[in-house]
Order: C-alpha cells, then structure tokens, then sequence
C-alpha cells in the first residue's frame, strides 16, 4: 500500500454566509504520485489545493503533510516548504528569468551566486535553455513562461508541488509539450504533485489517482484514471468524463493484438527515380537512418506528404488507432524504440481488435 503524503481528514470550508465550498473532505494523497483534482467550475477543487499550504484556511478538519497538521506550522514556512504552480505563470516581470527561479532558495537563505546556478540547472531540466535566464518574462512565450513557472516551484528541492490549472492558459499543442514534460519530470523527481484541472482528459493523462469534485464540494469518485472511465461511481461522474469514455478507455487498452506489416520504404534521394516514378502505391519515406519522414503518394513524384501520428511498438490501442487514422495512407506508421520504422498498422486491424476488447470487458462470447 503506497504511503500517504497528504491528508483530508473531514475538511470542511465554508465562506461567511454561504454553503460550503469544501464539503467534508476526506482522502489520502500518495507519496511521490501525481493526484488530480478535477472538477467544473465553482466545484471546491481549487480551494482542496491552496488549502494544503494555507493560502485558503480550513473551517474544520485536520489536514496533514508528511503527518504533520499544516495549522502547526507557520503559514508562510509552509508555503515555502512547497512548489506552487499557478495558471498565469506569476513571474515577477521586473526580474529576469534566473532571479525569477532563484525566488525561494533566497528567501530560505542561499547566496545570490549558488541560487542563480540552481535557477541555470533548473531551465535545462525543465527544456529551456539556460540562456533565456538573462531575459525577462515579457521576452518569453507563454509555454515558456509555464517552464519557468515550474522551475522556480521546484528550486527549493521541495516534496509537495503544487499546480493549479497550470497549463489552461495555452494552446493545445503547447499544452500536450507541457504534459509530457512534467510526466517526464515525475520519472525523474518523484514529487507528490497535486494538480487542479477541469479537463478530464488532461486528468486522466496525467493522474496517478484522479479525484473528481461535484458541485458543493463533494468528491464524487476517488479512484484510478482506468477505474473512473470504466466504471463511474454515479450519474454525476458519467456525465462529468462524457460519453465518450469507452475510446478514452483505450488508453488503458494495451495493443498486443495488432498486427504490425513490412511496408515498402523510399530514401529522399530515390523519390525522382524511375522506379518511384512508376509506382501505384503509397510508399513510406524514410531518411538514411530507417527513420520516417512522411509519404510519398502514387504518382507524386519528389512531393512529401506529412504522415500522421506515430505509433510505438507496446503502446496502447489509443495510439495504435489514432496513428492509423491520422496518416495519410491509411495506414499508422509504427517505429521502433530508436523511432526506426517498424512497419505499418491498418485501421481496419486496430478497430477489430477494440471490438474484441469491448467484448471481452463486457463478456459477451
């Protein structure tokens, strides 16, 4: 059983003269994992968050991190003694990116100088060039003021981070880089990260456990990302992750049962040969490494056709069928660990293979 790191027990909040904003909240939040708060708006999933560093103070209830009740301890200790990650960056704008980073380590203590080599390791950790520190946040894009954001929450080394709707505020294909960096991260670190989102996709990307919040403040399921899209515990969440959550599901689905076939490759320099000039089919263009580049159509000559997702062997039935229906051909392009072409998938393939798997869940013979 994982070891708890944060602890609700019967917390409420309640705002003068009106009905609680936190309605007896009661969960174990595990050590080194990432927990979502999920939730619509108004739901009490950003109030459960500020108050584990008592930006928010609790009507009643004991909450407690590391086994430690947090109202022992004083409120702005506690805050430094936690990685906190907002929507809108919070960057000082008239520091430069590095004392932006090095904020807690000088509240804590640290000299200028080894702050500032903190701040420098931390960019590249984040994916950011150690560079950019001599730049203010004006300079920066929005997905790079959210890395920022994530490197000065973890400058302190803290065991508890903090992230409320950190990546709402970009664009979606920003937004997919900044998940992956921070599951990247979490490999890496091990934090106990609480994260607030509404999106129950990002949720369920990113969540080792998702808690979702109904309205009144009342957590609704407390469960795994699988467990909450296969198996709801009420109307409410059923509605709340959507009809859809069966081809959600399929990120969960491994992809054993499909079948991976040779495919006819072409080298950049080959496409205005004789050969590729005749041919009457789609044909994978790969560059001196086996690595895939796009399609080359039937008659196309020397144009490259962009090819779609990509699919690695062991991935699930999510992947599998979203790199089949992306591609060009017709066929989802999987590689190899090394991103070297492995061969290709069919739709029609991955699609049975979901129905065998529906079946299987449902136990129909």
């Amino acid at each position: 059983m994982a070891e708890a790191m944060i602890e609700f027990q019967s917390v409420t909040k309640t705002y003068q003269g009106g009905q609680p904003a936190v309605d007896d909240l009661t969960m174990s939040i595990d050590k080194g994992k990432i927990t979502v708060f999920v939730g619509p708006s108004g739901c009490g999933k950003t109030t459960s968050l500020r108050m584990i560093n008592r930006m928010v103070e609790p009507t009643s209830g004991t909450l407690t991190v590391d086994g430690r009740d947090v109202t022992s301890v004083p409120a702005a200790q506690l805050r430094r003694s936690m990685g906190y990650v907002m929507q809108s960056s919070g960057l000082m704008p008239h520091r430069s990116v590095l004392d932006n980073v090095a904020t807690v380590p000088r509240l804590n203590g640290v000299s200028r100088a080894a702050a500032r080599q903190r701040s420098r390791e931390l960019l590249d950790v984040v994916g950011l060039d150690p560079d950019l520190g001599r730049r203010y946040p004006s300079q920066l894009s929005g997905g790079q003021q959210q890395r920022v954001g994530v490197a000065r929450a973890l400058a302190a080394d803290p065991p508890v981070l903090l992230m409320d709707e950190p990546f709402s505020a970009v664009d979606p294909v920003v937004r997919d880089e900044l998940q992956k960096e921070l599951l990247r991260l979490q490999r890496d670190l091990a934090k106990t990260i609480v994260f607030v989102t509404h999106d129950i996709d990002e949720a369920t990307v990113l969540g080792d456990k998702v808690a979702v919040f109904a309205g009144g403040g009342k957590l609704a399921q407390y469960a795994t990302p699988e467990e909450i899209l296969r198996a709801p515990a009420n109307d409410f969440v059923a509605s709340f992750v959507g009809r859809d959550r069966g081809f959600r599901h399929l990120a969960f689905s491994p992809s054993d049962g499909v079948t991976i076939h040779p495919v006819d490759t072409v080298r950049t320099g080959e496409l205005d040969g004789p050969d590729r000039a005749a041919a009457d089919r789609w044909q994978l263009v790969v560059d001196d490494g086996g690595r895939p580049l796009g399609w080359s159509a039937p008659g196309a000559g020397a144009a490259i056709v962009p090819g779609g997702s990509l699919f690695r062997k062991g991935e699930t039935l999510r992947r599998a069928l979203d790199a089949a229906l992306s591609s060009p051909s017709g066929l989802g392009v999987a590689v190899d660990p090394d991103g070297r072409v492995a061969g290709v998938i069919t739709a029609e393939e991955v699609l049975a293979v979901i129905e065998a798997d529906r079946r299987l869940r449902q136990g129909v013979g």
